[in-house]
């Protein structure tokens, strides 16, 4: 009986080292994935881009790994991802709507779909969101107005610690609130604190090994306690959250004079009432929203969370930046994107900031949607697609010591501002951030205005590196600050 079990589970075995290895023929090479598991059990549970460098340096540009079952090509070094994602775009167009995407957003809205309907979602929130100002003056003054009372909350501390997250994370969220919902809400409101820490803790969950195993077994963990239940719980909220706001504007709005983007979107609804095909739903507006919601908040607040850090942390740059402002600017003028080319070092600074930071290091899953034939491997349909942004913003090729916090490498001999091409925090091609016009406008409003009026210090005995939490995005550990008046 015994002997007999054996040599079943033996069978079994081979037959899934034989089934693995026919899996891998025309993938690109990587490490060999263990049966069931995959290479779970190599990837680094709380950093995985640890792992993805260092088996970038192994293996080369593109290689193969495998969660579970199911294999997920990694595209590695800035000209790989170019290649793929501008030189390919169509072929590498697709989203993976892993099982923790498809059980949040079912498919719908802006980021977690495919095909006809993330097209029109795409087109239509490009255009809308264009209108109402982004990237446009108009979308500056708002900001303009939310940097004024985020100065307000800094100068009533009076110089005395305090943790600048919560209001700098306010701050960025009422920016894209203003354009999708019409409106901004009080920084201090419980709400919607609440919500941004859903937010954090959603982001945190996408980067540990409770998100891989899901992703990798659903069918089982979708049954058994654990994080990723908090997670989906944290999702449901938020939506019903704004399926209320959007419920408001069905009640309020007038059809001929939208004030924002959704009561645009209920009348493209209405548009398409006779279109039982058509992707403007209720569903999808919520979904929609929810896309932007959270990518209007997480990543920027996060960026200028490392800014203010690297502030304390060199307070000889932040001098150089001060100088370079009050020379432009002086004291009271507050800043708008026109004098950006004015203030290259300031530019230099937060474009070393977003490449240092690498604050989405693995970008968005991309998909195959069909086989894609690329650098002479088939990458199969449905296989999962890594496009491993951290891998651009150090690549060594591109970037002089990339370890190294250095302003000056966006700057030539005359002090003018040069870009890189390798600085792709946004990312590149088709799946590129739709918020990246109004992300880079907050960042230099933002951290001039500060600057402009305070000096930044760490608090008595507190100075310290910068830790990370771990998660999904690299976001710097809570930290406090003394904002002293300069004038």
């Amino acid at each position: 009986m015994l002997s007999g079990l054996l040599i079943g589970l033996f069978t079994v075995l081979i037959y899934l080292l034989i089934s693995a290895r026919r899996k891998r023929q025309h993938l690109p090479p990587g490490p060999t994935p263990w049966p069931v598991i995959g290479n779970l059990h190599q990837i680094d549970k709380s950093a995985p881009y640890n792992t993805f460098t260092e088996l970038g340096e192994k293996y080369g540009s593109i290689y193969t790994i495998f969660f579970g079952w199911k294999p997920t090509v990694v595209l590695y070094g800035y000209d790989t991802l170019k290649e793929a994602l501008v030189g390919q775009a169509d072929d590498f167009s697709g989203r993976a709507i892993l099982p923790v995407f498809e059980r949040i957003a079912r498919k719908k809205g802006l980021v977690f779909s495919n095909g006809p309907h993330w097209f029109h979602q795409r087109r239509f929130s490009l255009a809308t969101l264009k209108n109402f100002g982004m990237g446009k003056k108009s979308i500056e003054e708002r900001v303009i107005e939310e940097a004024k009372f985020l100065v307000e909350i800094f100068k009533e501390c009076n110089g005395k610690p305090f943790d600048p997250s919560p209001e700098v994370t306010a701050a960025v969220s009422n920016a894209i609130c203003s354009i999708v919902f019409g409106d901004r809400f009080d920084t201090q409101d419980k709400t919607f604190q609440t919500l941004h820490k859903m937010i954090n803790e959603n982001l945190t969950f996408l980067g540990k090994r409770g998100f891989q195993l899901y992703n990798a077994f659903p069918e089982i963990l979708r049954w058994l306690p654990g994080e990723h239940n908090k997670i989906f719980q944290n999702a449901a909220m938020l939506q019903t959250f704004l399926r209320g706001l959007i419920d408001n504007h069905v009640l309020t709005r007038d059809v001929n004079c939208p004030r924002d983007f959704v009561d645009c979107f209920l009348n493209k609804i209405d548009e398409e009432a006779n279109n039982p095909s058509s992707h403007f739903t209720l569903e999808s507006l919520t979904m929609t929203t929810f896309n932007l919601f959270i990518a209007g908040t997480g990543t920027t607040s996060s960026t200028i969370r490392w800014a203010i850090k690297f502030m304390l942390e060199y307070p000889e740059i932040q001098k150089k930046v001060q100088d370079e402002i009050d020379q432009v600017l002086g004291s009271e003028k507050w800043p708008s994107l026109e004098h950006r080319v004015s203030l290259p070092y300031t530019d230099a600074v937060i474009h070393e900031v977003q490449r240092y930071a690498s604050i989405v290091p693995n970008g968005l899953p991309h998909a195959a949607l069909q086989d894609i034939k690329f650098k002479g491997y088939t990458i199969p349909k449905d296989a999962q697609i890594i496009t491993f942004l951290h891998s651009a913003l150090y690549d060594k090729k591109y970037w002089n010591k990339p370890e190294v916090f250095n302003p000056d490498r966006f700057l030539d001999e005359n002090g003018k501002f040069v870009k890189n091409e390798a600085h792709i925090p946004f990312g590149a091609g088709k799946r590129s951030c739709i918020g990246e016009a109004l992300a880079k406008t907050e960042i230099f409003i933002y951290l001039v205005s500060f600057l402009q009026r305070f000096n930044l210090k760490f608090p008595p005995g507190e100075r310290g590196p910068i830790g990370l939490i771990q998660g999904g995005t690299r976001d710097p550990e809570a930290f406090n600050i003394c904002a002293e008046w300069r004038h």
